[in-house]
């Protein structure tokens, strides 16, 4: 079970820097562009080291235009390749892209929206805040990010929201009570939040703490920020008679099905739980980096998401779904 993908030739039709580490492309797909709604992704083709992979970047500010796609990358210092490949193209660059897709669906009609952005989470957040203000919703949006240098779209959101846009910079001390704003919001309002997992990870301690229900916080992850910098590691999976390394470039899940070992998978964020698989033998500490599993399941060790966590100072002995019979 994966994202069934229809790849389309495009073109870079032009590109800005919204920061110092922050870069909009306009994309041209041939054929137009396909219909999408606010908090879609979009998958991208692109080069790492001679292999062809895929990259998922949110679709930037509203549906409407039919001939560009709107994303916004982050080049990520250590990087797996994407960002690296994607700053490398210049105007009239060609690429393959899919269709837009969404996991991330923006529900209308509650009393009261806090959308919370970490860093390059604010790119579905824009257009989810612009459709908002724009049918009149009650929505405020916190925006976070490492220095004042690094507010992408600020300009954009400032003019739509006012004063319901609330910045914070890292650099200056400055960080978000989480607990108080969820406290002040209407019983049933609608968190939505996309950020890295230190963020996350309060935002849904601080829900946990109150009554409200569970499915009113909605959020995305970026899928790749861990505990630990990224390092290599081994896996030995004795039901296929394997022993095999997992680069720092590379993800567990991409090394299993290289090597035959073939895992299910869908998002490539640690969100849906499919790529998980069974561990036997711990050597050195699993970085948990997804969202699937509770933190109690995490401490356990038994199982983890082939697609964004890992293993800092050893590695692992894991069992598959495969019998011979």
């Amino acid at each position: 079970m994966r994202n069934p993908l229809q790849w389309h030739p495009a073109t870079v039709r032009a590109h800005r820097d919204l920061s110092p580490t922050v870069r909009e492309f306009e994309i041209r797909p041939q054929g137009g562009v396909r219909p999408w709604t606010v908090g879609s992704h979009l998958n991208v083709q692109v080069q790492i080291d001679g292999r062809q992979e895929t990259r998922s970047y949110s679709l930037v500010g509203l549906p409407g235009d039919p001939e560009v796609y709107r994303i916004a990358v982050k080049l990520a210092l250590p990087s797996r390749g994407g960002s690296r490949h994607m700053w490398s193209l210049e105007t009239g660059a060609e690429l393959q892209v899919g269709e837009p897709n969404n996991h991330f669906e923006l529900s209308l009609g509650a009393p009261q929206y806090l959308l919370v952005a970490g860093g390059i989470g604010i790119t579905p957040l824009v257009g989810m805040a612009l459709m908002l203000q724009a049918r009149g919703a009650d929505v405020r949006l916190l925006y976070a990010a490492r220095s004042a240098a690094e507010f992408a779209l600020k300009d954009v959101l400032h003019a739509s929201l006012g004063e319901r846009l609330r910045t914070f910079a890292d650099d200056a001390g400055q960080r978000i009570a989480f607990a108080d704003e969820i406290a002040a919001l209407h019983p049933n309002a609608l968190l939505l939040m996309c950020g890295p997992l230190p963020m996350l990870d309060a935002v849904r301690g601080a829900w946990a703490q109150t009554s409200r229900p569970p499915a009113n916080l909605r959020f995305e992850t970026f899928g790749n920020s861990g505990a630990a910098a990224n390092e290599a590691f081994w896996v030995r999976l004795p039901r296929h008679g394997v022993e095999l390394q997992v680069p720092a470039d590379r993800t567990l899940l991409d090394v299993l099905n290289e090597a035959g070992v073939d895992t299910l998978f869908d998002c490539r964020r640690g969100e849906c739980g499919l790529c998980a698989v069974d561990i036997v033998e711990t050597h050195g500490r699993i970085d948990h980096r997804d969202v699937f599993f509770s933190a109690h399941e995490k401490q356990l060790n038994q199982r983890l998401c082939a697609c964004v966590s890992r293993v800092s100072g050893g590695g692992l002995v894991l069992d598959s779904a495969y019998r011979p019979d």
